[in-house]
């Protein structure tokens, strides 16, 4: 019977070489923009929160950067807590919430369709996080279009 001979890992240990960096450190010319889409429910899946950390990233290499929050994706940029708005309920309760929020108090913008928020998800305006601005379905595409427009680097952030 084979043995395992090999120490057990213990906290401070690692796996891989985190320190190695292959790419050059991208910084954003002169009014560049990025634009970070989701049409994402949360709570279903890590894009979520992985593409708010990207757009913070793409924000912290000087990117003029907005978020839209679109179809489910408004469900990333409502209020939330439990029992009440802004207690969290568990660890990573408010991660969207407050990620949003960072991202804002950074320079960031964010946009969520009224539409969706509406007509989908039974939700208004006051339901949104302090500083996401409301948008015209119709003006979801034309978002789109100005970032491509201003060759801006777009990620869509889509869950089926």
């Amino acid at each position: 019977m084979p043995s395992v001979t090999h120490a057990q890992h213990k906290a401070g240990d690692y796996f891989v070489d985190y320190e190695e960096k292959v790419f050059e450190d991208v910084k954003a010319e002169p009014g560049q923009k990025a634009l970070v889409t989701f049409h994402t429910v949360a709570f279903e899946g890590s894009i979520g929160l992985v593409n708010m950390l990207q757009a913070t990233r793409l924000l912290r290499k000087g990117f003029e950067t907005s978020i839209l929050l679109y179809g489910p994706g408004v469900t990333l940029g409502l209020m939330r807590g439990f029992p009440t708005i802004g207690d969290e309920a568990f660890p990573g309760h408010l991660n969207f919430n407050n990620q949003l929020t960072k991202f804002m108090a950074e320079g960031g913008k964010v946009y969520a369709c009224r539409f969706a928020l509406q007509a989908l998800y039974g939700h208004g305006e006051p339901s949104l996080v302090e500083g996401i601005r409301p948008i015209n379905p119709l003006d979801v595409l034309d978002l789109k279009l100005l970032h491509i427009k201003d060759n801006a680097i777009i990620v869509d952030t889509w869950t089926v």
